[in-house]
């Protein structure tokens, strides 16, 4: 049969959607499949209570490259800031901790006068980093790859002999130990532990966290915005994306999921909706996490026993929950002034405190005290809410992916442990909570396909990392059966809103299809 499409991307998540734009704008055939009622994945706004929206996943923007805003137009598709370049302030029984980039406040003056330093010097290895993470990373052992191998080498070299011998020394240890060698201040370290922890499936104290601190901070680094608030919520972002790709010549479908990839010869020839409908096309990019996409949707029969064992392998043990509030009242903290209520506020006291918390995840078991990514955004954002009414969303470490009794025995209780550490730092907020909604980990994968309901489809680690992610032979984008590549969050450079394994993912096509 012959092709209807040049490409069919399966799955509309922001880096899908990234995908399918920069294809179609390059003159390809594109067609998007979605299995939900509406584009942008976990990036997908929602109506969680009458009049009240939020996303069950990402929820705000801190690596969306303004190159890649400009390339897209998304400006032009409805895109834009409601608040853009926002402080985190990390909150304790004792006070708070005010981060603004190479300013801090409320620390000791030792810490304050070593932040600056500190972050200096973290801010030269995220630009070096970011560069890796924003380029196709190289084979090892082939000649065609050698050279870009030797760049990467040679940028590692150009940080100079002090900086590259502190990165060498440092990216592989724990973030307990970093955060503890610079600073006193535990409200401060606690809030690096919590950056290096944030959708992983890792404790401060875990080898390779200062590597995930170091992600997070290069990816923020491709931004000019800081940490950022789309307009009208994330789903702003994903409603740009796909109107972009749409003005393209690309053509997206909602509601219909895929069954299955069609093979014929060893190669990948089209996609079997669910409905029974098949479409025909020259290649199929899996926006997917890896397992789904090669046990689900292709199948193990068309792979070898090696490469199968290494996807088996791959780790996928999402640890964070998400809670949304509809609130009747803006809710006070204590210790925060009214500025900082429109600031990314975090509940990780301590380092310890995020430990313990993740010990407990070991066991299937909940935390006692979770620690928490909150923000509110209708302060900068009304429309997200009715008049005079807020919306609070908290990322929740640690959720186990499946808890020791089932989450429908153990929903109401890790929600009543969120509100009462909710309403030890903001008293009151209990009694203005109009409506809730908490998505566990076992509800991302359910509902949102994202296996183990890993949020970045896959855990940043060494051995997941670079030329390995997901599993070598599909590192690159391309996989083993012809035909069918990755463009998810599973693939370089990982998760975080950035696009870029969409762009990546898209160029590599592009060259393979000269």
């Amino acid at each position: 049969m012959s092709a209807a499409f040049d490409t069919i991307v399966v799955g509309a998540g922001h880096n899908g959607l990234v995908c399918a734009a920069k294809l179609a704008r390059a003159g390809q055939r594109v067609l998007v499949l979605e299995a939900r009622a509406h584009v942008g994945g976990l990036c997908a706004a929602h109506e969680f209570a009458p009049g009240f929206h939020s996303s069950a996943g990402a929820h705000a923007l801190y690596g969306l490259s303004q190159d890649l805003i400009k390339e897209l137009e998304l400006e032009r598709h409805g895109f834009r800031y409601a608040a853009h370049g926002l402080a985190t302030v990390s909150v304790g029984s004792e006070g708070r901790v005010r981060i603004e980039g190479d300013r801090v406040s409320n620390v000791p003056s030792d810490d304050a006068a070593q932040w600056p330093i500190f972050a200096g010097r973290m801010a030269r290895f995220a630009r070096f980093l970011s560069h890796v993470l924003k380029t196709t990373p190289p084979r090892l052992g082939v000649e065609s790859d050698r050279w870009a191998l030797a760049s990467l080498g040679l940028r590692l070299r150009l940080l100079g002999r002090r900086d590259m011998r502190e990165f060498l020394r440092i990216v592989g240890m724990n973030v307990y130990d970093l955060a503890t060698d610079e600073f006193a201040s535990p409200l401060l370290n606690g809030a690096l532990g919590f950056d290096a922890t944030l959708g992983t499936n890792f404790g401060p104290r875990a080898p390779g966290t200062v590597l995930t601190l170091l992600h997070r901070w290069a990816t923020a680094s491709m931004s000019p915005m800081g940490l950022a608030l789309p307009a009208g919520g994330m789903g702003t972002l994903a409603r740009a994306l796909s109107s972009s790709a749409e003005a393209s010549g690309a053509t997206v479908r909602t509601s219909a999921p895929a069954r299955r990839f069609i093979v014929t010869d060893d190669r990948i020839v089209g996609v079997e909706l669910q409905s029974g409908e098949t479409v025909m096309a020259k290649r199929v990019v899996s926006n997917a996490d890896p397992r789904r996409t090669f046990f689900d949707l292709l199948g193990t029969e068309h792979l070898d026993t090696g490469f199968v064992r290494r996807v088996d392998h791959y780790r996928s043990r999402g640890l964070t929950a998400r809670l949304n509030l509809a609130l009747d009242r803006l809710p006070t903290f204590r210790h925060l002034d009214a500025p900082d209520h429109g600031a990314r506020i975090l509940i990780a006291p301590t380092l310890d405190d995020i430990e313990r918390a993740f010990d407990a995840s070991k066991y299937g078991e909940l935390p006692e005290h979770p620690v928490l990514e909150v923000f509110l955004p209708t302060v900068h954002d009304p429309s997200l809410a009715p008049a005079g009414r807020h919306v609070l969303s908290a990322n929740v470490q640690f959720a186990p992916t499946q808890s020791k009794n089932g989450w429908a025995a153990d929903r109401g209780t890790l929600l009543r442990t969120i509100l009462a550490t909710l309403e030890a730092h903001a008293p009151g907020i209990g009694t203005s909570v109009v409506a809730e909604e908490l998505l566990t980990p076992a509800d991302l994968e359910s509902e949102y396909g994202a296996a183990g309901g890993h949020w970045h489809h896959g855990e940043l680690a060494f051995d997941q990392f670079l030329m390995v992610r997901p599993v070598p032979g599909a590192a690159q984008y391309a996989t083993p059966v012809a035909g069918l590549y990755l463009c998810g969050a599973g693939s370089h450079p990982g998760g975080g809103v950035t696009g870029l394994p969409g762009r990546l993912a898209a160029e590599r096509i592009l060259r393979d299809a000269r």
